[in-house]
């Protein structure tokens, strides 16, 4: 018991590790984003794009080395990267309207998403408390919504347009997330990186075709532009690499709620790079959400053990208490 203590405790540490390089990953991305728009490039297609043709290039060669046959049929990988697209192209595109830190801390309304989508589709099942924890990180997120509607002045031409933007694309975020976990639990994380960076592409290019030819035309290249792209093309790639091992070990919602501490340095890239001021509800809503994730962090189910990913059946260890104990029951009597 011990012993298997000692390796679970120290798989907590390694998910939470990992969670903060991505956390910490993910707020230099909105840094390089919110860089970008206010130098006014307004191209969040073709930020992408360098991101997608990263993980098409480097993973996709390690596929083909590979010789192996995909897993999962390619075409269920279409809607995979056209819904990743677009949650990016919506966050990205907040930029323009909102500041840092609205964007980020709105950013975690994936959570309630993932958690709705885990559900009806994955079959997860959560507890009365880890509901209320993530009950509690919406609240929080309601707050910045608040002080973006004037109540506290927030940042940005267009704060609620920017918070509508990056809501709806954390919709996207959390099916696209969603679609990850469970292919990462089932099949190759190789692949689906790959797999995901190739539509990816596609539909970056196709739609940078049609919709922002003329917005990338009007970009006046420089130096700190071409930086700012490879900067944030970069940290993507890094972000991309690092989510299934997370998504594989945790699940999507644990991830997502990992993520949450990407407020904080956003807060702090707010005051020290921008010079701003950070309005008082921030800071409450930052409180709120920190409270929801110990909320339901503690309360959250011992995690599959790895047979029963293997065997089928990731979501195994979300049966009924009293369920197990009936059928443990039976089986003593008919004995």
């Amino acid at each position: 018991m011990n012993r298997w203590g000692s390796k679970e405790t120290l798989r907590i540490l390694y998910i939470l590790f990992l969670g903060q390089v991505v956390s910490l990953n993910l707020a230099f991305t909105a840094l390089t984003a919110s860089l970008l728009a206010d130098i006014g490039v307004d191209a969040p297609l073709t930020q992408s794009f360098f991101t997608y043709l990263l993980l098409a290039l480097v993973y996709g060669a390690i596929l083909l080395y590979r010789r192996q046959k995909l897993q999962v049929p390619w075409y269920w990988y279409i809607p995979l990267g056209f819904i990743d697209v677009q949650g990016n192209y919506l966050v990205i595109k907040a930029f323009q309207y909102s500041s840092i830190t609205s964007v980020t801390i709105l950013d975690c309304w994936t959570i309630p998403w993932v958690i709705i989508l885990t559900w009806i589709f994955i079959g997860t099942r959560y507890s009365l408390w880890q509901y209320l924890g993530a009950a509690a990180c919406v609240i929080g997120l309601g707050l910045v919504l608040l002080s973006d509607a004037g109540v506290g002045g927030g940042g940005g031409e267009k704060p609620l347009l920017g918070d509508v933007l990056v809501i709806a694309g954390t919709l996207c975020y959390a099916m696209s997330n969603v679609g990850e976990e469970y292919c990462v639990k089932k099949k190759d994380r190789v692949e689906v990186v790959a797999m995901l960076g190739v539509f990816g592409l596609l539909v970056s290019i196709c739609q940078i075709s049609m919709i922002e030819r003329k917005d990338l035309e009007a970009v006046q290249w420089s130096t700190d532009i071409i930086l700012l792209f490879a900067g944030y093309a970069l940290s993507t790639f890094i972000f991309y690499s690092i989510v299934p091992f997370v998504l594989k070990m945790s699940g999507a919602t644990m991830f997502n709620l990992s993520l949450l501490t990407s407020d904080m340095w956003a807060v702090l890239i707010r005051i020290f790079i921008y010079h701003q001021k950070v309005d008082w509800l921030y800071y409450l809503a930052f409180g709120v959400v920190a409270l929801g994730l110990v909320i339901y962090s503690v309360t959250e189910k011992d995690p599959v053990p790895a047979t029963a990913i293997e065997d089928g059946n990731p979501n195994i260890h979300y049966q009924p208490l009293n369920e197990a104990n009936e059928e443990s029951s039976n089986e003593t009597f008919t004995t």
